[in-house]
């Protein structure tokens, strides 16, 4: 059991450091003059769908299938590395404030935007990371039962 508690630290840690890349230094990220930040909701998101047309393909996929992919690990790995966040609800506040933190301090290097609809898709890829690990686990549960 140890051993796999060390391996979910380490992908949890080779990943975090992948995030923190693509968050400030991936994407050809560079300083900004502007602080750049949207605090309304769906916004963003709306614009996406709604002018669809005026975006090229990559650019949807990053911005919206890519905020939300990237962050499904989150709710596959830290249930499995801290058992206190295997409630959903304690889950969510700790991801919410990780997220929010790191809008805030791309932001502040203005190394991107803080932008709410960002965080809204952000919870919504670790959210589905999360079910998955609860369904894994209530699988190998359901067997472990279904064998005695």
């Amino acid at each position: 059991m140890r051993q796999k508690h060390r391996l979910v630290r380490i992908v949890l840690f080779f990943y975090l450091a992948v995030l923190f890349y693509l968050m400030f230094i991936g994407f050809s990220r560079s300083p900004s003059e502007l602080y750049m930040y949207n605090l309304k909701p769906f916004s963003t998101i709306k614009n996406y769908f709604v002018y669809f047309d005026h975006y090229n393909l990559s650019t949807w996929v990053i911005n919206i299938v890519g905020n939300i992919g990237v962050f499904v690990p989150v709710g596959l790995l830290l249930p499995l590395y801290d058992k206190g966040l295997q409630n959903f609800f304690r889950f969510i506040f700790v991801f919410g404030a990780g997220i929010t933190t790191l809008e805030a301090l791309q932001l502040s290097f203005r190394v991107g935007s803080f932008d709410v609809d960002d965080i809204i898709l952000n919870t919504l890829g670790a959210s589905i990371g999360y079910m998955l690990w609860k369904l894994i686990s209530l699988t190998k549960l359901i067997r472990f039962f279904s064998n005695h």
